[in-house]
């Protein structure tokens, strides 16, 4: 998909967020949700979604959205270092399909990384839920 289209109400996202689809969160307020990456390129890859924005992208956001996001992706990077104790955090957001976009509502990537480990490739092999369930209680421990 390119930078500018419609938004689809049936992305995966928007479903998490209306509870048709299951997540395992680590944080949310009215605002932002944070939740465990099933398909994670590292241990505690976690991701930062708008709750109440249909943007697609960064380019379609609204400031207020900007800010809540970056506040979250900062808030859930602290957690995440200090819980899992990481050599650094990643975090990256993707525009549009060529710059590796997959799901198409705005978020953002946190993810921890750990020296001599190379990242996995986004989208093969989904992890272990209770696995995730653990690492996203060990970082909501940290908030």
């Amino acid at each position: 998909m390119s930078l500018y289209g419609t938004y689809d109400e049936a992305n995966i996202f928007a479903r998490i967020v209306r509870g048709e689809m299951p997540a395992v969160k680590v944080f949310e307020d009215d605002q932002v949700l944070a939740f465990m990456d099933v398909f994670p390129q590292s241990k505690g890859h976690a991701l930062v979604i708008s709750k109440v924005s249909k943007a697609r992208n960064l380019l379609e956001a609204e400031q207020q959205t900007v800010a809540a996001l970056a506040a979250a992706a900062q808030k859930l990077a602290k957690a995440a270092a200090a819980a899992l104790k990481p050599d650094g955090v990643v975090v990256t957001q993707f525009n549009g399909a060529p710059a590796g976009q997959t799901v198409f509502h705005l978020h953002f990537h946190v993810i921890p990384r750990y020296e001599g480990e190379p990242l996995g490739r986004h989208g093969e092999g989904m992890a272990d839920i209770e696995e995730l369930k653990a690492l996203a209680a060990k970082i909501a421990a940290e908030l």
